[in-house]
């Protein structure tokens, strides 16, 4: 028999702001910064409304819990994230010299820490966050499953 558990507070917040990427017609993709359990930095995909396609939510999630450190480096933090990071989120990651990624749903197609270029094993990579994925996958995939169907 499958055994539930809740969902961590950050992830949920972060499927939270998927859902609100989604409404504003972006690709429903949150990403929350946590350092000692607090949340300091929050992000969702802005790319269309920005114009800018480095408005990941993992990028605007990571300037705004600098910008709270005023800091370049969140070493001690956590970041959630409702799918799998892109190679340029995870460099990101790897530059904030970030401790933990938890992601909810894989990115089999776009996905760059456990699929495509996969960053952090790569030796160049300087700095290796703890990785976790599938906390709160089937919430994130439905989102983006709806969103993409939604669009057909």
């Amino acid at each position: 028999m499958a055994m539930t558990f809740p969902l961590p507070d950050p992830m949920r917040r972060a499927l939270d702001l998927a859902a609100e990427a989604a409404r504003d017609g972006e690709v429903p993709v949150g990403a929350v910064v946590t350092c000692g359990g607090k949340i300091i930095g929050e992000g969702v995909n802005r790319t269309r409304r920005d114009l800018d396609p480095s408005a990941h939510a993992e990028i605007v999630a990571i300037r705004r819990a600098c910008a709270a450190l005023e800091t370049d480096r969140l070493t001690g933090c956590e970041l959630w994230v409702t799918l799998e990071p892109c190679a340029m989120c995870a460099g990101a990651i790897a530059h904030a010299r970030m401790d933990r990624l938890v992601y909810a749903a894989p990115d089999p197609k776009g996905g760059g820490v456990d699929h495509g270029a996969r960053v952090f094993a790569q030796p160049t990579c300087h700095h290796r966050p703890q990785v976790l994925g599938g906390v709160g996958e089937s919430a994130a995939a439905a989102l983006l499953r709806d969103f993409f169907a939604a669009r057909r």
